[in-house]
């Protein structure tokens, strides 16, 4: 079993400077990464990407699985979480590797498995010290995070309005997860329902998980979830200007999903 005492629930931080870069569903797309957070003005200080005014970055999580570059994708969170400042909520997929790591029975997919082999090839000494970083680093994060005196709000899966500033197990899974019909698709995988156009809370709720073709607002909610990994876009939503940048990115899985791509 988890344990669920090591996790941190949720955050609500404060900084002088409220200026965020939030960054969409990785999903092993290095390049992309890059190649975003160059269009967003972050600089290359020594393998750190740093804003020159003092702009944070967030992952709305999911950092690795199905694309080419996973660890590369979460040695770059793990580097500019300890020495830039950056934050990354927990997606399922980070969730997931986390509990293989603690030895929990996890089911291996295809797409974890582009992650497992990445970690594989290491040697045993690089593969002891990434499972101890990577699981520090998981908590020390948390599952929603709360910011700008409670104005904004970024999450993975999905937060209604009576959820914030609480926590509990059903609250956890719509996190990780968002909300379902309880229904699947041909594939075995959920019908999402859209939680965001029930929305009505005054916090503006930025998400991913659910892959849709365009960032749109909707009930002060948007989902960045684009389907980078897909061919679609890595997409970063800037606060307070509630700005898009997108770069372009490479179908290196098959889309499996229930909504609009």
């Amino acid at each position: 079993m988890m344990n669920k005492s090591r996790e941190r629930n949720f955050r609500i931080l404060e900084f002088k400077n409220n200026q965020f870069d939030i960054i969409g569903d990785i999903h092993g797309c290095y390049d992309e990464l890059i190649a975003l957070v160059t269009k967003l003005g972050y600089e290359n200080k020594n393998g750190l990407y740093i804003h020159p005014e003092g702009r944070k970055l967030i992952s709305v999580g999911d950092l690795a699985d199905k694309g080419p570059k996973n660890l590369q994708c979460i040695y770059f969170w793990m580097d500019h979480i300890a020495y830039a400042g950056a934050h990354w909520i927990h997606g399922n997929h980070c969730n997931k590797l986390y509990r293989y790591f603690l030895g929990n029975k996890v089911h291996i997919s295809k797409d974890m498995e582009c992650t497992l082999s990445e970690y594989e090839a290491l040697s045993k000494d690089d593969q002891r010290a990434f499972r101890q970083r990577y699981m520090t680093c998981y908590e020390s994060q948390c599952y929603y995070l709360l910011l700008d005196k409670k104005k904004l709000a970024v999450v993975h899966g999905g937060l209604p309005a009576e959820s914030i500033g609480h926590f509990s197990n059903k609250i956890r899974a719509v996190c990780l997860y968002g909300e379902t019909t309880g229904e699947v698709n041909e594939h075995g995988r959920p019908h999402r329902l859209d939680w965001g156009a029930l929305y009505q809370g005054d916090a503006f709720v930025v998400y991913g998980h659910t892959v849709v073709r365009d960032a749109v607002v909707v009930n002060q909610t948007i989902d960045i979830d684009q389907g980078c990994v897909y061919g679609g876009a890595l997409t970063a939503f800037r606060y307070p200007e509630k700005e898009i940048v997108q770069v372009e990115g490479t179908a290196y899985a098959v889309y499996k999903g229930t909504s609009d791509f």
